[in-house]
This record gives structure tokens, C-alpha cells and sequence, in this order.
């Protein structure tokens, strides 16, 4: 029996139920964990951020993404192939959503509440999806035609073109796509991408091929011999030939898709690495170090995904051969010789590897060195004797010619031993059996033809193992980037964040943040910056802190906001620790305006570097909330000379603004995020007297609670 849309949907109390079962469903979590549970409010009127934000935190909890998808209404056919799982909310019934297992052309896979897979056509979810948009420009398209008076019979055609026209450029945003997260387990991606089954196939199509290549080239050789070089004989090549190609379509293709798959894995996680380092790291290393790791990712890319393949096909053909030697003269020692001599070739590759990663970390060296000599070079001019201005440079190139000496004489046996000396090995090991008169003209060839084909594997092995020395040198210079998503937070069971307004049981106000006893201590450095610091800030107090420079202000501001971790010490907010909280949840609770040289005006409107912090594209009021934030920081003039307002593009270094207009730009922004707890670091340091008395006088209004910090 037939079920409707309805019947397969799930209501918001059960979306956490929803999204766990999808997950689960799916292989993209373990069964057994605890579903979320919504809040009673999450459905508002005209404001969508609270159910986007915890579908998102709610499959963080599970340990999954939940992608927000906003799509043009042309393209969701597109996307509806291609949908599973996802999550869709319906807009004939609001509080409606399909959880959508698996998607094709015709057909989607809809989980029901009851975990029953029920299949639909996609043409009715995704009208059912558009229902909202469809009705007015249906409506509007009908008065048309009627004034236009065409034909009954072509009306609703002709209405449904003209509707889908208008709605074109429409944008749909009612679909999470739920995925693993970069940096999960690479065991995870692998069993949810179904890669070991492709690299099952690939392995099995060319162990097949290369059985087909063999049967029928031994085919016509013991025709040859027998002197039956017949009709049927040729046929029976012949067809063998013909199913060759087959095996060798697919094993082009399953290659090519495991190099695309292990290609698209590699750079989101890099990415992801990226975004994942913390912001002390990122200026320790400095902009050009870290895009040199992505860029030799390109190379790790490129030399790990063909070495790794051509490494695995290699030991296929040679595993073949060695079967290959074991059927001919010398029998399973002419396969023992095979495999002793696999052995020596690979410690002939451990060999280049481990020189080549040398000779890499000296051409580095040198580098790096010359870079920072050239940049430095007026300050040597004047610190150092003219004597001493290329000190240690000879040493560094006699070392690097020494290192390339070494890989040189390692690259060479490789090269060059391992094909030509198995040649001459093996021919031995089969003309000793046949001098002796100990075996069959038959026997030798099949004994010979064992050796040509691992000299063939032979060289693909060797190809394979130089492509993998390149790459396990890149691998040394990106793996730190590829081992920081790992230690992204996971984030807690969503819950909502306390009204700022609640004044807390008792006279005393509600205490928002608690830090006892914190201590940082930065990375390479001997002493900590920060120790036995703290503090308390409840709801409604505002504090200055002042110091020298060097004190420690804007590190205990990056430990408070949770852009680093205490070294040690217990961290609290709403007393709660931030591996409870979430990264999200943390960073949702308080807000933080750094240093001017570390903040940043982006290459948009106005706008747009105002509610950054929120959601995008803003809802009803926050453009109008984001003006008058503006008018009492006395940011009125500058909206009033920018033709646009609030829509003027302001640029990357601010369009017309001054040092100060910038640094209360920096103070709506982070007013304008809402938090309960604000962090000014210096913000006032560029405003005159006049200007500093209204923006502190705003920041007072506005902020529930309030920490500045200033230089003494």
C-alpha cells in the first residue's frame, strides 16, 4: 500500500530522532547514541536561525556535519538526485521534515518515523518542497493567462512554464545534507565511501586481466608447440583478447575513482586542518610556511594516490608471476628467487626514501635560510662584520651536495639494478634446470615468459616506490596540518543559551564566566605568559583591565573568548566547561573584538561587516538594529556620505573609513552578535576624547556584560 508525504514525515519533536536514525541508517554514526531532544520553542515565526543552528549542533553531537544547502529553485531537481541522506523540511506543514535515506533519477528513499524505507517519486517531494514558492507565481501566472485568453486545454501547461520561469532565480533553503566530518577516523570515510569495496574491484579486474593476458598468450604458445595453430585455436585467442578490454575499462575506471575520492578527501581535510590550527600557530608559522604545506599537498596528492596504485598493481603482477615461475623449469625455487629478490628491491626503496627525506629537509633548510637572509639583509649590513655576512653558507652547501651525493647512489641501484639484475638472476635460475637436461622446451618457456613478467612488475614497482618517496617527503610537511582536524571539539547536546536578562536566584547577579587558577603557556617558549590567573564576571558588571605590554591582557581575552586553551586551570562558563558547551556554544556566549591589527574589514558592504556574526542574509529588523548601533557609536556620518548606506561595498581596507570609524565598526560587530559576555581588547585606542565617551556610553547600554581591556 501506497503511503503519502505525510505519512513518511517526521515532526519537530522527533527531529532529533530524525537526524540520529539518518545517521545511523546511513553508516555515518554508531547505533546505541542518545538522539538529542529539540526545545519546546525551536519553531518561530519568521526566524529560522534557531532550527538551523541546532540541526547543525545536534549532528555535531552525533558526530556528523549537517550541511545548510541553499540551492536555486531550477537546480533542485539536480539536487534531489543526489540528496542522501539528507534532511528536508517541508513547507506545506512547517513543523514537517523528510529524512531522505538514498535519492535517484525517478525514485527517493524516504526513513519514516516508524524506520520503515518507503520510495517516492522525486517529482512529489520536490513539489511538495516548492509548495510555498509555487502557490503565488501559479496564481499570478493564471490571472495572465486569463487576460492573455488562452486556450482551456493549454492553460495549465502554459501556467506551469510561466511559474517555473519566474521562479527560477528563487533560492530554496530547506535542506541539510548530513556527511562525516574532515577530520573523523579515515576508516569512517572509507566504510561510508565504499572505498576498500572499489579498491576491491580494481585489485580483483587487474588480477583478472592480467589471468586473462597470460591464459591466452599460453594458449597460443602451446598451440605453437603442438603444431595446432587451427581455426579454434585462433578463435579461442581471439575471444580471450576480446575479454581483456572489459577488465581493462573497468580497471581504468575504478582507478581513476579511487584517485578522485582519495584526492576530494585529502584537500577537505587539509582545509579543514587550515581552519582547525589555532591562531598563536598561525602566526608563529606566518602565512607563507603554511601555504607552502597546502601547495605541497598538490604533490602528496599526485605522487601518493599514482605511487600507491602503481605499488598495489605491482604486487598483483607480481604475485602472478611468481605463480607463473612456480609452474615452470626451476618450480617453486624459481618463485622463492622472485620473492627474495622483491625483498631486496624494497629495502633498496627504504633506502631512497629515508635518504631522499634527508636531502628534502636540507633543500628546505637552505631555503628557508636564504629567505630570511634577504628579508633581514640591511639589519646584517648593520649588526655584523663584513667578514662574517656569509658565515656558515659554504658549510650548508657542502652539506647539501653531500646529502645529494647520498640520494644520488641510493637512486641508482634502484633504478637501474633492480630490473636488469632480475633479469640476468632469473634467466639463471631457468637455464641451470634446462643445461642439466632436468625439463621440457615447454617448462623453460613458461619459465621465461615468469621472468619477463616480473621484470615488467618489476618496473612498475619501482615507479610506484619513487612516486612514494615524493609523496612520503610532502606527507612530512603537511602532516600537521592533516592531524589538527582531529582535535576539533565535538560539540555538546544542543541547548539553548540563558537569557542575559535573568538577574539569577538571590541579591547576587548571575554569574556568567569563572576562571580559576588559569595558566598559557605559548608554544616553544620556556615561561608561561599566563599563570594563576583568576577571575569572575557575572551578568551586568563591567571591568577594566590594564597593563603593560607583555602582560599577558590579550592572551587571557583568547583564553576567555576560547580561540586557545588553557595550559591549565578550570575555565567556566554558566558553569559549564567549554568541552561540554561545545566550540560553538562557547564562541555563541562570548564575543570578542581583538586588537585593530588583528581584526579585519572584508571586501563586501557595509552590512555585511556589521552582522557577520549573525546569520546571512539578515532576518527582519536586523539591518534596521545594526542602523541604530551605528547612530550611537556616531557612525551616522559615514553612513550618511556612502551613496548606498548600508549596501555601499566598503572594501578589504574600508571604503573612506578612518583608523577610529574602523575600530567602532569592530565594536558594532561585535555588539551586534548579542552575546551575554563582551571582550574589548585596546578598542578605544584610536578614538578622541569625545568620540570614546559616547562609544564607551553605548558599549555600557548595550552590552549585558562588559570586560575592557586597555593599555596602561
Amino acid at each position: 500500500m501506497s503511503r503519502s508525504l505525510e505519512d513518511c514525515s517526521w515532526p519537530v519533536a522527533r527531529l532529533g530522532e530524525a537526524v540520529a536514525a539518518l545517521a545511523q541508517r546511513g553508516h555515518l554514526a554508531p547505533r546505541g547514541v542518545a538522539p538529542p531532544v529539540p526545545p519546546a520553542d525551536l519553531l518561530r515565526p519568521n526566524d529560522n536561525v534557531p532550527l538551523e543552528r541546532w540541526i547543525e549542533a545536534a549532528a555535531q553531537w552525533l558526530g556528523i556535519e549537517a550541511d545548510l544547502i541553499e540551492v536555486p529553485y531550477a537546480e533542485l531537481s539536480s539536487l534531489l538526485r543526489a540528496a542522501g541522506p539528507s534532511l528536508l523540511r517541508l513547507t506545506f506543514k512547517g513543523s514537517l521534515f523528510l529524512a531522505v535515506l538514498r535519492s535517484g533519477r525517478r525514485s527517493v528513499t524516504l526513513l519514516c518515523p516508524d524506520l520503515s524505507l518507503v520510495k517516492v517519486p522525486a517529482a512529489a517531494v520536490r513539489d511538495a518542497l516548492t509548495a510555498q514558492e509555487d502557490a503565488p507565481a501559479l496564481d499570478a501566472a493564471e490571472r495572465l493567462i486569463e487576460r492573455a485568453q488562452i486556450p482551456a486545454r493549454r492553460r495549465q501547461r502554459v501556467a506551469r512554464a510561466i511559474q517555473k520561469e519566474r521562479s527560477r532565480a528563487m533560492l530554496i533553503r530547506r535542506c541539510w545534507h548530513l556527511r562525516l566530518p574532515p577530520g573523523a577516523a579515515v576508516a569512517r570515510h572509507a566504510s561510508h565511501s565504499r572505498a576498500l569495496r572499489d579498491l576491491g574491484l580494481y585489485l580483483g579486474a587487474h588480477a583478472a586481466a592480467y589471468a586473462l593476458w597470460i591464459v591466452s598468450w599460453a594458449l597460443i604458445g602451446k598451440g605453437a608447440l603442438q603444431d595446432r595453430l587451427d581455426d579454434g585455436w585462433l578463435l579461442a585467442w581471439g575471444l580471450l583478447l576480446l575479454t581483456l578490454i572489459p577488465c581493462r575499462l573497468l580497471v581504468t575506471w575504478m582507478g581513476g575513482a579511487l584517485g578522485i575520492g582519495a584526492g576530494t578527501f585529502l584537500k577537505q581535510r587539509l582545509l579543514a586542518g587550515v581552519l582547525a590550527l589555532r591562531p598563536d600557530t598561525i602566526r608563529r608559522r606566518g602565512a607563507g610556511q603554511l601555504l607552502g604545506q597546502v601547495l605541497e599537498s598538490t604533490e602528496l596528492e599526485t605522487l601518493g594516490i599514482d605511487g600507491g596504485l602503481a605499488a598495489v598493481t605491482a604486487l598483483v603482477e607480481l604475485a602472478v608471476a611468481i605463480g607463473v615461475l612456480s609452474f615452470g623449469a626451476a618450480g617453486a625455487a624459481h618463485g622463492a628467487l622472485l620473492a627474495a629478490w622483491i625483498a631486496v628491491v624494497l629495502a633498496l626503496g627504504w633506502r631512497y626514501v629515508r635518504r631522499r627525506g634527508r636531502w628534502t629537509e636540507e633543500r628546505l633548510s637552505m631555503t628557508h635560510d636564504l629567505v630570511e637572509r634577504l628579508v633581514g639583509h640591511r639589519t646584517r649590513l648593520a649588526q655584523e662584520r663584513a667578514d662574517r655576512w656569509h658565515e656558515g653558507e659554504d658549510q650548508a652547501l657542502a652539506a647539501y651536495l653531500e646529502r645529494s651525493r647520498e640520494l644520488d647512489r641510493s637512486a641508482v641501484p634502484l633504478t637501474a639494478v633492480a630490473q636488469r639484475g632480475w633479469l640476468i638472476l632469473g634467466v639463471l635460475g631457468a637455464a641451470v634446470p634446462f643445461v642439466l637436461s632436468e625439463t621440457s622446451p615447454a617448462a623453460l618457456a613458461v619459465s621465461i615468459a615468469g621472468v619477463l613478467l616480473g621484470q615488467r612488475a618489476l618496473g612498475t614497482l619501482v615507479t610506484g616506490l619513487w612516486q612514494l618517496g615524493g609523496a612520503a617527503v610532502a606527507w612530512n610537511q603537511v602532516a600537521a596540518l592533516y592531524h589538527a582536524p582531529e582535535q576539533v571539539e565535538l560539540a555538546a547536546p544542543p541547548r539553548p543559551a540563558p537569557d542575559p536578562a535573568e538577574a539569577g536566584d538571590g541579591p547576587e547577579p548571575r554569574t556568567l564566566l569563572e576562571a580559576h587558577d588559569l595558566a598559557y603557556q605559548h608554544e616553544g617558549r620556556a615561561r608561561p605568559v599566563l599563570d594563576g590567573c583568576s577571575l569572575r564576571i557575572g551578568l551586568g558588571d563591567r571591568l577594566l583591565l590594564e597593563g603593560p605590554s607583555g602582560s599577558g591582557k590579550s592572551t587571557l581575552a583568547s583564553l576567555l573568548a576560547g580561540l586557545n586553551l588553557p595550559s591549565r586551570g578550570l575555565l567556566l562558563l554558566d558553569g559549564l566547561d567549554r568541552r561540554t558547551l561545545g566550540l560553538d556554544g562557547w564562541r555563541g556566549r562570548v564575543v570578542a573584538a581583538p586588537q585593530f591589527h588583528e581584526n579585519h574589514v572584508f571586501s563586501s558592504t557595509l552590512a555585511f561587516n556589521l552582522l557577520m556574526g549573525r546569520s546571512w542574509p539578515p532576518r527582519p529588523g536586523d539591518l534596521d538594529r545594526a542602523e541604530a548601533i551605528c547612530r550611537k557609536l556616531k557612525l551616522d556620518g559615514v553612513l550618511a556620505r556612502m551613496p548606498a548606506g548600508m549596501q555601499q561595498i566598503v572594501g578589504e581596507m574600508g571604503w573612506q573609513l578612518s583608523h577610529g570609524e574602523r575600530s567602532r565598526l569592530y565594536i558594532a560587530r561585535a555588539l551586534l552578535q548579542g552575546a551575554p559576555l563582551l571582550l574589548l581588547d585596546e578598542s578605544f585606542a584610536a578614538l578622541d576624547p569625545e568620540t570614546l565617551r559616547d562609544a564607551l556610553q553605548c558599549v555600557i547600554d548595550e552590552a549585558p556584560a562588559l570586560l575592557v581591556i586597555a593599555h596602561q
